[in-house]
């Protein structure tokens, strides 16, 4: 009886005393406490060049001459590799979701959609992380 209260002494007395090490190699995120994921940019645009926004507005014409817009997002640092959400709102209604990828130390990504005729009017984008944790939320309109 001795014996076994004496190891279950030594058992916790050895795990309250090593350290505790990430279960992968991949996982980074225990490794560096308090780094986060920030989103340093975020806007609406009619395209992306050279990993920049070109011609950034809030709204945004039927007629415009790509014929397609476009969220861009930018994030510095990114903590681990991740995915985000761009979920694109019309009138209040989920139209689409797309999953984007993040890898550190920085990433920009975005995603865009094609202008039709039924699209006039207010939209939303929700950027999120898979959990649902909302980064921004961007508001434009689409008109004439």
């Amino acid at each position: 009886m001795k014996a076994k209260i004496f190891f279950f002494i030594l058992v916790l007395f050895i795990t309250s005393v090593l350290p505790v090490y990430p279960q992968s190699e991949t996982d980074t995120s225990s490794m560096r406490p308090g780094k986060k994921t920030i989103l340093v940019q975020a806007v609406m645009c009619e395209g992306v060049q050279n990993y920049s926004p070109v011609n950034p507005a809030v709204v945004f014409s039927i007629d415009s001459g790509s014929g397609k817009i476009s969220c861009f997002t930018a994030f510095d640092p990114v903590a681990k590799k991740m995915f985000i959400l761009h979920n694109w709102f019309h009138q209040g209604r989920i139209v689409t979701r797309k999953k984007l990828s993040l890898k550190p130390p920085k990433w920009s990504t975005f995603s865009s959609i094609q202008l039709r005729e039924m699209d006039k009017g207010p939209w939303s984008i929700e950027i999120s992380d898979p959990r649902g944790k909302i980064f921004k939320t961007l508001r434009f309109s689409i008109t004439d």
